[in-house]
């Protein structure tokens, strides 16, 4: 598994997941940029779903991906920035990273700070109980579907992705009972296998700090929606503590 040592001179460190930034935005869009260019943090990490959707790195040169590229490489000109994919950026990939200085995070990776070890994961793939859900994702993790959408114009893929957001959100707007949550015996054996005891993670979009098991605690991360709701939320890292912080708090509170 992935270990990331945190430099001795690093004190805070932010975590956000969960932006799913779009051309329609715009509200989210700009809280981000504004946090993640004047956050004090030492370090940034970005655990899946940056945006609503990414069809290709190489779109990143044009219209609104290549406006939050742009940011993403002014902020990690600033501080390290740490990417994971998550279920709507998956195809995010080396090319990009590159373009902007970020580094690659494994899902699920361990990062050493303040002589603590955190476990960190998107949370989607331990989504156990939402079984169609599970099965879409080992087909658009393949390596084979991944290269054959990619060989597509970036146009139809455009329109492609357009089409899955609608259909996603007719899924959601037609969704009855609870959403799944990480299924709790994989986190669990995860963390023992990390030789953790605490876990970040986001994708379910239920903001929450609490007890896995006893000794073990789980931070959920906030999804952010500004456009049409009020939740946006870092969770910081700061000297062996953790804060929850609006974006406009992250910026002066390190």
């Amino acid at each position: 598994m992935m270990e990331l040592a945190a430099p001795p001179a690093w004190r805070c460190i932010d975590f956000i997941s969960d932006l799913h930034l779009a051309q329609d935005t715009p509200r989210t869009y700009a809280a981000w940029r504004d946090y993640l260019l004047r956050t004090d943090a030492d370090a940034v990490f970005i655990l899946g779903d940056l945006f609503e959707a990414w069809i290709g790195d190489d779109a990143r040169l044009q219209g609104f991906d290549a406006q939050a590229t742009a940011v993403l490489r002014e902020a990690a000109a600033r501080r390290p920035i740490a990417f994971m994919v998550g279920n709507r950026d998956f195809l995010l990939g080396a090319a990009m990273l590159e373009d902007c200085g970020i580094r690659a995070l494994d899902d699920p990776c361990v990062v050493c700070a303040f002589d603590q070890r955190v476990l960190l994961t998107h949370g989607d793939a331990w989504c156990l109980a939402d079984v169609e859900y599970q099965q879409i994702r080992r087909r658009v993790r393949d390596p084979a579907w991944q290269a054959q959408a990619l060989a597509q114009p970036i146009a139809l893929r455009r329109q492609i992705a357009g089409q899955l957001r609608a259909q996603s959100e007719l899924r959601a707007a037609d969704h009855q009972g609870p959403w799944a949550d990480i299924d709790v015996p994989t986190a669990l054996r995860a963390l023992a296998d990390a030789r953790a005891d605490t876990l970040v993670h986001g994708h379910t979009h239920r903001p929450a700090t609490a007890e896995l098991a006893p000794g073990l605690t789980r931070h959920v991360l906030s999804d952010w929606e500004l456009d049409h709701a009020t939740r946006a939320e870092v969770l910081r890292w700061q000297d062996g503590t953790w804060h929850r912080l609006s974006p406009a708090a992250a910026t002066a509170a390190a």
